[in-house]
């Protein structure tokens, strides 16, 4: 057996991993919890991870300030030893704009014992999180530089994704590298190769993406609420910025945003349909991301006539979530099953955004 299929972690570590997801994201605590050991693990750290990389993005501090940040992340990931002396800086840092839990995270009290963990890991391991990681970093880094992709334009104070590959772009900073760093991670564990590996390979940034959009979608008036829509201004300037404003948006329009989305669902469809019914942890926990995805879409198609007005539809009820995780450990050992829930929920979401808006 590989030897990262063999490492461990000791109790109190496993206890820590698994407070935090609770604390920054249950659901995603539910998705981590369905891997098998040492996957889990693995998973749950390069997740808790990524969101001291979100926070850091997400912070109210100076940018001067998030880059030396963003700068201290790469050195802990080469030597984690380092991480006793560079993490008492952060405790001087401003982490306003964070929930009450997220910037607990930030302090080196709660945030060393990660480091710690990351430590522990098998090189390899250590060598794919760090690798895409420092991607997610190197994109973040620059969002707010306008020599670097992707592009911002204002509009009447809110600021907009430019284009269409701007929006592809920003997914991939902040989740198509999570998409891809999850991937390689899985290969590692199951050993996966030729073929399926190639399936996963290519069809893993969509995985993020898609799961993005979907946020991005689900978001969308508390973001312009606060001064910032990530849809592209290539497709808000074809209705006239009506979105922004919360005046809704045409039929069709609603159509070519929420279908965008459903494209890339749809790839990571096939994701999972690659892989092999061995791999049943990760087969779960990738529809325990996926079908929330595909209902929050349905719910917005049913829900088009409130689309980007003061009633934008936000969340799946809990009932819905509920059944998502029935139906995850349901169809995981069945493709033919799975692909018709993707393919009914794909005609339901058409067929009501062929409705007329009351």
């Amino acid at each position: 057996m590989n030897a990262t299929n063999t490492f461990r972690l000791t109790s109190e570590d496993e206890i820590y991993l698994e407070t935090w997801m609770n604390r920054v994201s249950r659901s995603f605590a539910v998705v981590v919890a369905a891997l098998e050991d040492p996957l889990r693990s693995y998973m749950g750290a390069a997740y808790i991870l990524c969101r001291v990389i979100d926070n850091i993005e997400d912070c109210a501090a100076p940018i001067d300030l998030k880059k030396a940040r963003f700068r201290d992340v790469p050195q802990m990931i080469i030597e984690p030893r380092l991480a006793d002396d560079l993490l008492k800086s952060w405790d001087t840092g401003i982490w306003n704009g964070l929930t009450e839990d997220e910037e607990n995270l930030m302090s080196s009290s709660n945030s060393l014992p990660l480091w710690r963990i990351f430590q522990q890991f098998p090189n390899e391991v250590r060598r794919i999180i760090g690798h895409w990681v420092g991607q997610m970093i190197e994109g973040m880094s620059h969002l707010t530089d306008a020599a670097y992709p992707p592009k911002f334009k204002k509009h009447d104070g809110i600021q907009v994704l430019a284009g269409y590959e701007d929006y592809g772009q920003y997914c991939y900073i902040v989740a198509g590298t999570v998409g891809n760093l999850a991937t390689d991670l899985v290969i590692l564990h199951y050993q996966l190769s030729g073929f399926v590996a190639d399936q996963l390979l290519k069809f893993s940034q969509a995985c993020g993406r898609g799961l993005q959009k979907t946020n991005i979608v689900k978001d969308f008036r508390d973001d312009v609420s606060r001064g910032i829509c990530y849809l592209p201004d290539e497709w808000l300037s074809e209705v006239n910025y009506r979105p922004l404003s919360f005046r809704g948006a045409p039929r069709d329009w609603n159509r070519k945003v929420l279908f965008d989305v459903m494209a890339e669902l749809k790839d990571a469809t096939r994701y999972i349909l690659a892989l092999p019914y061995e791999a049943i942890g990760y087969r779960i926990s990738s529809l325990l991301c996926l079908l929330p995805a595909l209902q929050t879409i349905l719910h917005a198609a049913k829900n088009q006539g409130t689309l980007f007005t003061t009633q934008h539809p936000t969340k799946i009820d809990q009932q819905t979530f509920m059944q998502c995780i029935l139906d995850s450990r349901r169809l995981a050992n069945n493709n033919q099953d799975m692909l018709d829930y993707y393919q009914q929920v794909e005609k339901q979401a058409n067929a009501a955004l062929i409705e007329k808006i009351p």
